[in-house]
């Protein structure tokens, strides 16, 4: 199965989230966690084991929650006291599992032209 997201701004956590949470509870948490609007963009949350992602956005005229639950393994998420922002790219990284980190590192080596 292919899905594409696509939004001018993408956040991901800075934390762990409680998983019982609903919709509802996300949608407030990103208006007090991050400070935004959560019709304008996409917000991915992450569990304590880190095997399972929550990916909050609005799509025309309503919200909407994508769930992932890894089979194996840990998604790669950067624990800092920021929120932090990724790209389409970085997000397809995530969802498959793989270390975005590392590869955006090693695209944008390549990506550059002397």
């Amino acid at each position: 199965m292919k899905i594409y997201l696509q939004s001018e701004q993408i956040l991901v956590a800075n934390k762990a989230v409680d998983f019982r949470k609903s919709l509802d509870g996300l949608c407030a948490l990103i208006a007090e966690e991050f400070g935004e609007e959560p019709t304008k963009g996409l917000y991915i949350f992450y569990n304590r084991s880190r095997d399972r992602i929550k990916i909050i956005g609005h799509h025309t005229n309503g919200f909407m929650m994508l769930y992932k639950r890894l089979e194996r393994g840990k998604f790669f998420v950067e624990l800092s006291a920021d929120k932090v922002r990724i790209n389409r790219q970085q997000l397809e990284w995530l969802m498959l599992g793989v270390d975005w980190k590392l590869l955006a590192k090693s695209s944008e080596k390549y990506n550059t032209f002397c």
